[in-house]
């Protein structure tokens, strides 16, 4: 046996010249049986004819029953943990001699686990000041903000323009809508908007061009110039609602403004918490990584390449975008996301090492629970999302994503932290 590079092996096997006549003469009578030969009768042609006759037959089906059976003896006896398929080359198979032929193949990695406990990241728990509580509420008083109509007038900065939009040219399908609401000079509202209906009172209309960003949100107005015809239909202020206990009570279940505050604290602190975790464990996985120097099965890469570039093609599909019209060209693609899949495959056997290790695992009861989420996400019965699953085998991966977490939460908790150095970053809204 020869070793290459850590994980790729090499197996010159040979099979015993009576085993490969025991299973010769197997085949052969398996084949006269079924074979119809002129002028005998089923099952009684002449072994040497049937031998003559279906040479290749035969060694086909001695070589796909004597190469796996000798190739797994082989590596159990070798105590080898094989990943993916073998390679079978320099197959040496003649009548009166022993079959032999040569495997190569890969294994499962093995590596020593250095220190994992006590990795040096940087966190900081959070906060939530008052500026960043009055920020969460300003924006709640925007969302139950109501526009009141005032008398009719030309429109100037500041005002919200309730407005009739129709797109004349430049765009397919048509653009019609019947109430728009624009806020004149705001940056938020494109400048051709403003431009051309400012100074415009109700029931006006103008014809103008609007060139829309190719970053443009809207994937099929980016980098367009639509004729628009805009009717003004009214002039409307914004009036806030007061800050006071009804407010809060508008929102949920608020006695008052103080509770509501301290809801919003909270929520902004586990926000932040979550966001500082997932990062502090990314820092986690990249020095466990960089810590451990050990060959990775190619066949292991190449898997991870593919799931990572579906989960891409998922994320592309959930804005809209048809992965079918995405052609790519799996060369490129492989090169490029080859450096990333490897890291990932470092960090998946790396965190699975060290939660047999520390005997982590996804009790039968988060199982369930994450089942009866999938269930509720999907609105369908748990015993159906349940036997779904397990057709599937997601069953088992569930349970090992579970376990990572695990494994992380572990690692986070005793992992040596310094706090960050940067300014603190604002919450954000939902």
């Amino acid at each position: 046996m020869a070793l290459v590079e850590g994980v790729k092996h090499s197996l010159e096997i040979s099979v015993s010249l009576p085993e490969v006549e025991q299973e010769t003469e197997r085949v052969v009578a398996e084949i006269q049986k079924k074979v119809r030969l002129p002028g005998f009768r089923p099952g009684h042609a002449p072994v040497s004819l049937v031998k003559s006759k279906f040479a290749g037959d035969i060694r086909q089906d001695v070589l796909e029953k004597l190469v796996p059976k000798a190739f797994r003896a082989a590596v159990d006896k070798e105590h080898l943990e094989v990943v993916g398929r073998p390679d079978i080359s320099d197959v040496h198979f003649h009548a009166g001699e022993p079959l032999k032929f040569k495997a190569e193949f890969e294994v499962a990695p093995k590596f020593d686990l250095g220190e994992y406990r006590g990795i040096l990241v940087t966190y900081s728990e959070p906060e939530a000041s008052e500026e960043h509580i009055n920020q969460r509420v300003e924006g709640l008083r925007e969302q139950k903000a109501e526009y009141v109509n005032e008398e009719p007038r030309p429109l100037a900065d500041g005002d919200y323009a309730m407005v009739a939009l129709e797109s004349l040219s430049g765009v397919q399908p048509k653009i019609s809508q019947d109430e728009v609401t624009l806020k004149i000079g705001d940056e938020a509202t494109l400048a051709a908007f403003s431009e051309n209906l400012r100074g415009v009172s109700p029931e006006e209309s103008r014809d103008f061009d609007v060139t829309y960003p190719e970053d443009y949100e809207r994937k099929n107005l980016a980098g367009k110039t639509v004729r628009f015809r805009a009717t003004v239909k009214a002039v409307r202020r914004k009036e806030l609602p007061e800050l006071n206990d009804e407010f809060a009570k508008d929102l949920g279940d608020y006695q008052t403004l103080d509770e509501l505050r301290e809801a919003i604290r909270k929520a902004i602190l586990n926000e932040r918490e979550r966001r500082a975790q997932e990062d502090a464990k990314a820092q986690i996985i990249d020095k466990l990584v960089d810590m451990h120097d050990f060959a990775v099965p190619n066949a292991y890469v190449e898997r991870q390449i593919e799931i990572n570039v579906e989960n891409q093609l998922r994320a592309l599909a959930a804005q809209g975008i048809d992965p079918k019209t995405i052609k790519l060209d799996w060369n490129k693609v492989r090169e490029t996301q080859k450096d990333k899949a490897l890291r990932d495959v470092k960090a998946s056997l790396l965190l699975d090492k060290i939660g047999e290790r520390e005997a982590i695992g996804a009790t039968q009861d988060e199982v369930d629970k994450e089942v009866q989420r999938i269930a509720r996400q999907q609105r369908e019965a748990v015993a159906v999302t349940r036997a779904k699953l397990q057709k599937e085998g997601a069953i088992g991966r569930i349970a090992g994503s579970i376990r990572t977490e695990k494994t992380l939460n572990f690692l986070f908790e005793h992992a040596r932290k310094e706090a960050k150095k940067a300014e603190e970053e604002a919450p954000t809204e939902e």
